[in-house]
């Protein structure tokens, strides 16, 4: 791989040099630097580039581009970006600064922050934002992609909380976009992923939750098709507090929750799927502050959407879960449904992800609508399925204003019009 990579050097005119550290195959940080926690990406770029402010990515951008270098851009490693091989990775960890706003309840954020800096900081004046279900999942690549999480049916998806957001555009350029500065690229950036930009700092609205009733409670998995058939009778009818899934794991069928107030409140919410699934066999659920809330995920291999989960639908589930680690059903809508940016399919109410073998998955699709979620997506050729014609088209074209020449390719890509 080394000498691949540094046969590919003579064609730089270059070096690029910038504030933070700059990093070559065969250099000591480089293969802790390009890893991704998803291990089928094995990126192998030819500079590794830590930025530490806004000027070390512009820099980056420009060279790279100059160079006619592949780039890509990366802060945690949770993502599901294209590596750049033979090109420019740029590493955001270290632009991790958090500060929040209590009187705005606004939060700004850099481009390397994670969730738990965020939960953290807001913490302290009452305040929480919508965040991914891992306090390590990064800031910017789920607000752009959309961003599911566990407060999203009462407070919308991340990218609709996005309230102002930095972007070093393909030619360099710094740009600020706000609703009313740049409103094309703020539209596009909230859903539309990396494709315009790499966001150096965003500004991220914040809400009075200050704690949560959140855990799981595992059962038999005999009583999975009834939880099922249950849930989606009382799904479309659940306060939006309340955030639940349901996951088939093995054994068990786990009643995975988090909700916004109190235990009280929560227990009477979650009432109608407690009396079909019985007494759990042990159960995590806690009153507790926000940033000592913990729910279990499914890290999906498969990702699909439905309208109903219709009979055809739990059956097929239940079916298959023998087969899979791990299946996860969740209902959305809520605030979700309201918003306005690209991200999702926002009117399609259930998801299911499924951590398996694709044949495993592909029974589920004679009942799926075909669309996705782009934090979920893992096919880059299925770009388009993240999105409705409209917005698909409309995105396309902002890309043509911003990145006609798709500098910002390496990733779930849209194509500029």
């Amino acid at each position: 791989m080394t000498q691949q990579l540094l046969a590919h050097r003579p064609r730089i005119a270059t070096d690029l040099h910038i504030r933070g550290q700059v990093h070559r195959a065969g250099d000591q940080a480089y293969d802790a630097l390009r890893a991704s926690l998803n291990p089928a990406f094995d990126a192998k770029p030819l500079v590794i580039a830590e930025a530490t402010c806004a000027a070390d990515i512009q820099t980056a951008v420009v060279w790279a581009r100059d160079q006619g270098l592949p780039f890509a851009v990366q802060s945690t490693g949770h993502g599901t970006y294209v590596p750049s091989d033979g090109g420019v990775l740029v590493k955001t960890t270290s632009m991790a600064g958090v500060l929040v706003d209590p009187e705005r309840r606004i939060a700004r954020v850099g481009a390397g922050a994670v969730w738990g800096d965020v939960i953290a900081a807001a913490a302290p004046f009452g305040l929480a934002p919508v965040s991914g279900s891992s306090p390590t999942v990064g800031v910017a690549g789920f607000t752009m992609g959309g961003g599911l999480g566990p407060l999203s049916r009462k407070y919308g998806l991340g990218a609709d909380n996005l309230v102002r957001v930095d972007v070093v555009t393909a030619d360099g350029e710094l740009v600020t976009a706000t609703a009313e500065r740049n409103p094309d690229l703020f539209w596009a950036v909230r859903g539309g992923g990396g494709n315009f930009g790499v966001a150096t700092s965003m500004e991220i609205r914040l809400h009075p939750v200050d704690e949560v009733y959140a855990g799981h409670a595992l059962f038999p998995i005999d009583r999975a098709a009834e939880v099922l058939a249950r849930y989606g009778e009382y799904a479309p009818v659940m306060p939006e507090e309340l955030t639940c899934t349901i996951a088939l794991t093995g054994e068990h069928v786990a009643i995975r929750a988090t909700y916004a107030g109190d235990a009280v409140a929560a227990e009477r919410a979650l009432r109608p799927l407690w009396q079909v699934a019985g007494e759990p066999t042990s159960s995590t659920f806690v009153e507790v502050p926000v940033p000592q809330a913990s729910v279990p995920g499914t890290a999906p291999r498969h990702f699909d959407l439905f309208r109903s989960l219709s009979d055809d639908v739990v059956r097929t589930v239940v079916d298959i879960a023998g087969d899979a680690n791990a299946i996860e059903v969740r209902y959305w809508a809520g605030a979700i449904t309201g918003g306005t940016t690209p991200a999702g399919h926002r009117r399609v109410p259930f998801s299911i992800a499924v951590d398996g073998p694709q044949d495993t998955a592909e029974r589920l699709w004679p009942y799926a609508t075909g669309g996705s979620f782009l934090n979920f997506l893992h096919d880059a050729t299925a770009v388009e399925t993240a999105y409705t014609a409209a917005d698909y088209q409309r995105l396309r074209e902002v890309k043509a204003v911003y990145d006609p020449s798709n500098v910002f390719s390496r990733n779930m890509n849209i194509s500029p019009a």
